[in-house]
């Protein structure tokens, strides 16, 4: 907490004007007491109207004073706490961007979601409340006591009496609810889990019939957190009876014996009663302080799980600030390697191939092969555990991610569209982009056609992941978002599995103009995608099996002429 509070120092004039407004509105509350012994003893007991009505005019104007204070107070610890949530919340977020897909696999999309959105309100009301009531309590509670005790030291012993009783229930409620706060939030992030995966494959759920297993999936998780708040809200509700009893009886106690010294001559009745506001005073603000250390652990767990997120550091730095500009449109593997974490055996083993400007280069294989994780290395999407990768002639290592991806046009093997306008999805490959440049990739992704088709055009509203569109569709908006770019290159992951023949063949031969002075690399499943490019690397268990031309693979390389026979009939292998 203390780590995640020392982003309030920006907010230092504000937080010190809400220490202020608390320490005013504290002062008022302490002196209305006096102020109603001073009506009971002095005016009302002898009569004395006139004096009734100056002192509650007086105890007017100060109770107006402390609750202006407390609503202006109230005010800027918000504005505090709410502007430190979203600073922090910017700050997990620009961290996290830096992470790499290794990193994110470490941590989990659903924990992330949850310690940006859930774990930051947390600590967002925690700081409400201790701007307020850090400053509040201690000053009332010291303030209450002295004021007490000023009206009659003998009958502070009860105080002395029931403290301790308050300060223990709060310490065993703090140490029974802090392991229980951790497992809160572990719990809920299961559920994040579960909930995005069921939502994000509602359509495999249902064509799979598994309705029922994912409910009743869904129900052990949402079970399992409500059992462990279950536990935490017991915790919690034990506190305020507790809380009312030990003040009640306090009170009671404070009458018993205060109507004894005033029988006896040793208290005036006006005192007695401020005295038993000043002991309510007391017990509210240990009731505050309570609030406080129900509320800090819960708080703490939070901030330690937002910590852990900033603390993390990225799998691999970007610290390179050489330009990637030596040889246009090249790319180089020199013997890479790569293993994902964990793993027993490397997803790629000494790939080494060279493509140049104005080719095509196809990569094939079974599946599993490491097609997917070769290409995802170029964008430095993963680092290499061995080897090197050159863009432009210049080690991507060397380059700053930025530099290196602003070279790079990717289609994803997965299609994946934003929400907003078929336009805005476009732009997002170049934000300055125009409509002409616009229309232009369209034309060449062979989208035209169906964007004109549709109602606004290039404003049609595109929905959440693209669902609005079939997956031809989506795959041609992806290359053309690619293609508004113009990079130096081209990566197209798979990217034509959901055209048909015609709309297939027709998008090479518009991209064959369009990527003439550009690297092409190519991962295909289907032999026709790959005849004609200029070198075909075979991928076999994460190694190159074989590189050449169709022809030359065809002749001499026998993993290659077994996927080929897979797909085709000996007459168009012919």
């Amino acid at each position: 907490m203390i780590k995640l509070l020392k982003n309030l120092s920006v907010y230092k004039w504000i937080v010190l004007s809400v220490v202020g407004l608390v320490f005013v509105q504290s002062m008022a509350d302490l002196f209305l007491p006096t102020l109603m012994a001073d009506i009971i003893d002095k005016g009302v007991v002898v009569g004395d109207k006139a004096y009734i009505w100056k002192t509650g005019g007086l105890m007017l104007l100060v109770a107006a004073f402390g609750a202006s204070a407390s609503v202006v107070a109230s005010y800027y610890s918000s504005k505090a706490a709410m502007g430190l949530g979203r600073d922090i919340r910017r700050k997990v977020f620009n961290h996290v961007e830096k992470f790499s897909l290794q990193d994110f696999d470490k941590v989990g999309t659903a924990s992330l979601i949850t310690r940006t959105t859930n774990d930051i309100t947390q600590v967002q009301q925690v700081v409400i409340m201790m701007l307020r009531m850090v400053v509040s309590a201690p000053i009332m509670f010291v303030g209450g006591v002295i004021m007490a005790v000023s009206k009659d030291a003998k009958l502070s012993l009860v105080i002395v009496a029931t403290i301790p009783i308050l300060i223990g229930a709060v310490l065993l409620i703090v140490y029974k609810g802090i392991p229980l706060f951790k497992t809160v939030q572990i719990r809920l992030d299961r559920l994040n889990l579960v909930l995005r995966e069921n939502l994000t494959g509602i359509r495999v759920v249902r064509a799979f019939n598994r309705e029922k297993q994912e409910n009743a999936r869904l129900q052990k998780a949402n079970k399992e957190l409500m059992d462990v708040s279950i536990k935490v809200n017991k915790i919690m509700a034990f506190i305020m009876p507790v809380m009312m009893l030990v003040m009640n009886i306090t009170v009671v106690a404070i009458i018993w014996f205060g109507g004894i010294r005033i029988d006896n001559g040793g208290m005036l009745i006006g005192d007695l009663m401020a005295f038993i506001q000043y002991v309510m005073q007391i017990m509210f603000a240990l009731i505050m302080a309570s609030m406080m250390f129900v509320m800090v652990p819960r708080a703490s767990v939070s901030a330690k799980r937002i910590n852990e997120v900033l603390d993390m550091e990225p799998t691999f730095l970007d610290e390179g600030t050489k330009p990637a500009n030596r040889e246009q449109g090249s790319l180089e593997f020199d013997r890479v390697a790569f293993s994902y974490p964990g793993a027993e055996e490397p997803a790629l083993s000494n790939i080494s191939f060279r493509a140049h400007a104005g080719e095509m280069t196809a990569i094939i294989g079974g599946t599993g092969a490491g097609k997917s994780t070769l290409v995802n290395l170029i964008p430095r999407f993963y680092d290499v555990t061995s080897g090197t990768i050159r863009l432009n002639g210049v080690d991507i290592r060397e380059s700053s991610q930025e530099e290196v991806r602003s070279k790079i046009g990717l289609v994803p093997q997965k299609a994946l569209l934003f929400s907003g306008t078929i336009a805005e999805n476009i732009r997002f490959g170049k934000q300055d982009a125009t409509q002409d440049e616009i229309e232009h990739a369209s034309r060449v992704a062979q989208a035209e056609d169906f964007i004109n088709q549709m109602k606004d055009g290039y404003d049609s509203v595109i929905t959440q992941g693209g669902s609005n569109v079939s997956g031809g569709q989506k795959q041609r908006l992806s290359i053309a978002r690619a293609l508004v770019r113009k990079p130096d290159i081209y990566i197209f992951d798979d990217s034509f599995s959901a055209l048909d023949y015609k709309t297939d063949a027709k998008l090479r031969a518009a991209l064959k103009n369009e990527t003439k002075d550009s690297t092409v690399i190519l991962v295909a499943q289907r032999v026709s995608s790959v005849v004609e490019a200029d070198r075909i690397i075979v991928l076999d268990k994460g190694e190159i099996a074989g590189i050449g031309t169709h022809q030359e693979l065809i002749e001499n390389n026998d993993v290659y002429r077994e996927i080929v026979e897979s797909q085709l009939s000996e007459e168009e292998i012919a």
